[in-house]
């Protein structure tokens, strides 16, 4: 344990709640109370997007008081029900950002989360450039957007104590180890890296990218955790938070990052 006043994070990503599933997900939310002050959620909350669907996450939800912050990922984006679904996360007591940052004051620490989906786009040896078809270099913009959205919502929480970075996509190549390198292009982008070297969060969290790889950092500077629950292989990742460097109880067995 740390010394002093610590704030404690449950992480996950790539619940996919449906009615298959939805029984262990409201155990899994049940069993943080007293555990965890705040849950963060790197997108896919659902399965394909639909409103039934996002009734169910807030169903699972429900079975907790704590803070559930979240970002969407790309099976939230599948159904195009975008419009439809965020209104039902919010009203069931879901912060939902996009390119938008939460805060709160926790046993007297300020905690910030800085959230986006984020996009694709490749890393050093695959970033797709700003060239060619119109419909590549839209992607190339949507990305450039995302990016944006992430350096402007992290400039919105620095002052505070406690500070995170939560997506849906990847920013660094470590945390995709173990998936094919010839997807590392949709898995994520290396430009969603350059807000995070500049403001220096205490911790980024991303999922997405299922057979991937639980830690790595960006240049060493600033640690990244992938919460993919496949990854995980448990519902939730837990991190004491000081302010400086995410400490893991000591209970909770590291994978080396690759």
């Amino acid at each position: 344990m740390t010394e002093g006043p610590c704030i404690r994070v449950a992480a996950a990503g790539d619940m996919h709640v449906d009615e298959h599933n939805l029984d262990g997900q409201k155990r899994a939310f049940a069993e943080l109370n007293g555990k965890a002050d705040v849950v963060l959620i790197a997108g896919d909350l659902t399965t394909h997007g639909e409103p039934e669907q996002a009734e169910r996450f807030v169903t699972a939800r429900r079975e907790t008081d704590v803070p559930v912050v979240a970002v969407l990922g790309n099976h939230d984006w599948h159904a195009n029900r975008h419009d439809e679904i965020v209104p039902v996360l919010r009203a069931g007591g879901v912060e939902v950002l996009e390119g938008a940052s939460w805060s709160c004051e926790l046993d007297g620490v300020s905690l910030g989360v800085a959230g986006t989906k984020g996009f694709m786009g490749g890393f050093d040896g695959s970033f797709q450039p700003d060239f060619g078809e119109p419909s590549l270099r839209a992607l190339y913009r949507e990305t450039g957007g995302e990016v944006d959205a992430l350096d402007g919502a992290l400039q919105q929480i620095a002052g505070c104590g406690v500070r995170i970075a939560l997506m849906h996509y990847a920013p660094v190549r470590d945390t995709l180890a173990g998936e094919p390198e010839g997807i590392f292009t949709f898995l994520g982008s290396g430009r969603l890296a350059e807000p995070l070297l500049h403001h220096r969060p205490d911790l980024a969290l991303h999922g997405h990218a299922h057979a991937g790889t639980l830690q790595g950092s960006v240049a060493g500077l600033v640690p990244v955790y992938n919460v993919a629950v496949p990854v995980m292989k448990q519902d939730f990742w837990f991190f004491e938070l000081t302010g400086t460097q995410p400490e893991v109880p000591a209970h909770v067995e590291v994978q080396a990052g690759r």
